[in-house]
């Protein structure tokens, strides 16, 4: 009679990559060269504020980046998982097309400009024009976000579970925003609008998704009024 085996998957084995002996390039050279559908991991030490970490990732890959970093962390990213235990500098997952990348501290000027896809969270603060022309990407900002957050947002959704300051959703499209706290003003064509039962199941979602444990009820959503969607000589003055 035969007996049964259990195969017993592997250890995932980490690399190790000490950023004052290796060069941002090497790192990146590195990730780069993951075959593809790689899901390696790395550990990355000393970032000491170096822009570009873990830039143009398109592997399922695990980064974890241990302090904090410079400009365009985690850019165009696809598919990858990226942390960073510290700050981000600007545009941290600027361009994002799909994947996870999370800020355990606060994020500088347009964290996740033009993105396109994935999830984007910021622990902490968000500094001004958060999810600048997003194209899909969802966000949820544990703090705070700065002025003209949410500008020309296209499409996804944005979470704000402190207070938005200036120009909230200035000409925003079909994006979604949602606040917790207090705005300080709104932007051109961005109103406040009804949370109906659908909206706080999506809010519900992605509260969960960035490991939150808020009430969506406790939201107000925003969105645009469409009166800027064609040109039209009565609004001219909100161009």
């Amino acid at each position: 009679m035969g007996t049964l085996t259990q195969e017993i998957p592997a250890p995932t084995v980490t690399s190790e990559v000490d950023l004052t002996t290796t060069s941002v390039r090497e790192l990146n050279a590195a990730l780069h060269a993951e075959p593809e559908g790689s899901t390696a991991t790395y550990r990355v030490t000393h970032p000491d504020g170096r822009h570009s970490l873990a830039a143009g990732l398109d592997r399922p890959l695990t980064v974890s980046l241990e302090g904090h970093v410079g400009y365009y962390a985690a850019g165009m990213n696809q598919h990858a998982t990226v942390e960073v235990h510290g700050n981000a500098g600007v545009g941290v997952a600027e361009n994002m097309m799909s994947g996870r990348v999370r800020v355990h501290g606060d994020a500088s000027q347009s964290a996740g400009a033009t993105a396109h896809g994935g999830l984007l969270v910021v622990d902490g603060n968000a500094a001004a024009r958060c999810g600048i022309s997003m194209k899909g990407v969802d966000i949820v900002v544990g703090g705070n976000v700065g002025h003209m957050s949410g500008f020309m947002a296209q499409a996804g959704r944005m979470v704000v579970c402190g207070d938005a300051g200036d120009a909230l959703g200035d000409s925003i499209y079909e994006a979604r925003i949602y606040v917790r706290g207090t705005v300080a003003s709104l932007g051109a064509d961005c109103v406040a609008k009804e949370m109906r039962p659908e909206h706080l199941a999506e809010l519900a979602e992605l509260l969960a998704a960035a490991g939150r444990a808020d009430d969506p009820a406790a939201f107000t959503r925003y969105g645009s009024a469409r009166t800027l969607y064609n040109f039209h000589v009565d609004n001219a003055s909100a161009y």
